[in-house]
């Protein structure tokens, strides 16, 4: 290019040289003045002056121009690079190559970057929406976040891989967040569904004032998940939580009431199964049955309540006479005296003059049938011990009657049950000393630990035991005597028959043979022969005759239920039978009684 640049410039100058001889040849055939020559040549220098500065002017612009387009790149190229982080990329200058080279070498790097640029705006405007969009479920959609919010936010001076990684970051937040509160969200639903189930409200009519996506969840309407939601879901929860407390309360305070009137007027199970759902809440800490703390149900609950209380106070005296009936039975059993302050006249006339209220009546029986209840237990074991001596004294009185039969020993339909009977009395019997002696020490055992006396029927039983024993003693006594006496007629008959001869032995009377005929009466083939009624005095104690001993016990029972300690028979007694069973019987009473 120089060789043909100084071959231009030589030709230019051959070709000007010319033209100027040319020229002066010219002016000098024109007679042209030398001033006038000179003045033309001058002007013509000053033209090319002027081509060449406006060629040089125009040329100066043209690099110019160039320089500043090379330098804007070079700028918008380091501002790429630092905007996108890559530090990696970097411009090499070549100080030798012209400008027009080194901005073409510029222009495709430029273009890369800005390519790489709009790439990067894409990612950070897609992961801004998806954060605005989360933002907007979690802050509501009036809040404006300081972050990156949409594609027209995104700052274009950092779009670095960090900054990328910083979002995305946020993002992964964002949706770890939201899926905390969604969690939260449905928790609370499923929470305010199920206490509505229980109060009976209406869930979809709660949630709607809440918010309306809660029940009615699309894909187009997403659950909402902000914190006025969470907070209005947690005060609604709040507020069912103590209605539900409330409710509780007064729907247990009902039931027990209802309850008590239950078992005050002794309802039927059909009355008491349409409420039996209301009763079971009763200590229970947590109620969770579908609609039991409505309030339709609690309204119909005091209702039955109302009803039972205005029945209650036409039956109340009923109520009043049945549980005193119940407190003289459980008395009865025990042969226990029945407090008198509620007496059936008593209590009758206290209510018909209205003197009492009949509920505090009817309570204080109650309370008078636990206490009742109570002594009844503490007393069961010395019970139990006197119906056994009961029964073995019926025992004994049988067997007087039987030994007292003299056509026993005959063979005859069912005799040999009645020998076998005889046998198990007379091992019964024996038994009675230390029954009572058991009995003795028990009860006295017994008043030791309550520092109070044993009454049955009204009466000290360790007086009755002691006197019933004292009075055996006795019948012991008087029938060794008669026996001895008998020894003694025995022996003054034999030595009359050997001193005038034995005389014929006059026929038994058959009478009692027809009188033992009734002893086959009963299905086992003999009937017990009714006791006979024999009394010791005035004096001896008394006791109840408890209603389930048989009737011939009640030879020491009189009419009035109370216990007579009589002196057994021992008229007409075998000698045999005599002889063992006083044997048994004054062997183990010998030894001095024992004192309370």
């Amino acid at each position: 290019m120089v060789e043909i640049g100084v071959r231009s410039s030589i030709s230019m100058e051959t070709t000007c040289g010319a033209l100027l001889k040319e020229l002066e040849h010219i002016w000098t055939d024109i007679g042209e003045s030398e001033a006038e020559k000179d003045r033309m040549l001058l002007e013509l220098e000053m033209e090319c002056m002027q081509v060449y500065r406006r060629k040089v002017e125009e040329s100066t612009k043209v690099r110019a121009k160039l320089h500043q387009s090379l330098m804007a790149k070079e700028a918008e190229f380091t501002a790429l690079v630092a905007s996108l982080g890559e530090h990696n990329a970097y411009l090499q200058k070549e100080k030798r190559l012209a400008l027009r080279d080194q901005l073409a070498y510029v222009t495709p790097l430029l273009e890369d970057l800005k390519v790489e640029k709009d790439e990067r705006i894409k990612q950070f405007a897609d992961v801004g929406s998806k954060i605005e969009k989360i933002e907007k479920e979690i802050f509501g959609y009036s809040h404006q976040s300081e972050s990156l919010t949409s594609s027209s936010s995104v700052d274009e001076h950092d779009l670095s891989i960090r900054k990328l990684n910083e979002y995305q970051a946020q993002l992964r937040n964002l949706q770890k967040e939201k899926s905390e509160r969604l969690h939260r969200v449905l928790e609370y639903v499923n929470e305010v569904r199920s206490l509505c189930g229980i109060l009976g409200e209406d869930f979809v009519r709660t949630v709607d004032e809440v918010h309306p996506s809660l029940h009615d969840p699309s894909p187009a309407k997403s659950t909402n998940i902000s914190d006025s939601t969470l907070e209005g879901l947690a005060r609604t929860i709040q507020k069912f939580k103590t209605e539900k407390k409330i409710r509780t309360q007064k729907l247990q305070e009902t039931a027990k009431k209802l309850l008590e009137l239950w078992n005050l007027m002794d309802s039927s199970q059909e009355e008491r199964s349409q409420f039996e759902r209301v009763v079971k809440t009763l200590g229970a800490s947590n109620v969770t049955q579908s609609g039991i703390l409505a309030l339709e149900t609690i309204e119909k609950t005091e209702a039955e309540v109302e009803r039972l209380r205005k029945l209650k106070a036409s039956r109340m005296k009923e109520l009043v006479m049945k549980r005193r009936m119940e407190l003289e039975e459980i008395c009865r059993e025990a042969h226990i005296e029945p407090d008198t302050s509620t007496a059936q006249e008593k209590s009758c006339a206290m209510i018909d003059s209205g003197l009492v209220d009949p509920s505090e009546l009817v309570t204080n029986i109650e309370a008078q049938i636990v206490k009742a209840k109570e002594e009844f237990r503490t007393r069961k074991d010395i019970m139990d011990r006197i119906n056994k001596w009961q029964v073995a004294c019926a025992e004994e009185m049988w067997l007087e009657e039987y030994n007292q039969d003299d056509s026993r020993y005959n063979a005859g339909r069912g005799s040999h049950l009645n020998l076998k009977r005889a046998e198990k009395a007379r091992v019964t019997v024996s038994k009675i000393p230390a029954i009572v002696e058991t009995l003795i020490s028990r009860t006295c055992a017994w008043e030791d630990e309550r520092n109070m006396p044993f009454l049955y029927d009204g009466v000290r039983l360790v007086s009755i035991l002691e006197e019933y024993r004292l009075t055996r003693l006795q019948k012991e006594e008087e029938k060794r005597r008669e026996r001895d006496h008998k020894k003694l007629q025995n022996l003054i008959l034999t030595e009359k028959e050997l001193k005038y001869g034995s005389k014929p032995t006059p026929k038994r009377s058959t009478s009692f043979n027809r009188k033992a005929n009734v002893h086959y009466a009963n299905g086992n083939g003999f009937m017990t022969p009714s006791p006979r009624r024999v009394s010791v005095g005035g004096g001896t104690p008394e006791l109840l005759t408890p209603r389930s001993c048989s009737g011939r016990q009640n030879s020491y029972f009189r009419e009035n239920r109370r216990l007579t300690i009589a002196p057994l028979n021992f008229v007409a007694i075998s000698k045999e039978d005599t002889l063992s069973t006083f044997t048994s019987v004054s062997g183990s009473e010998r030894s001095s009684p024992p004192h309370c």
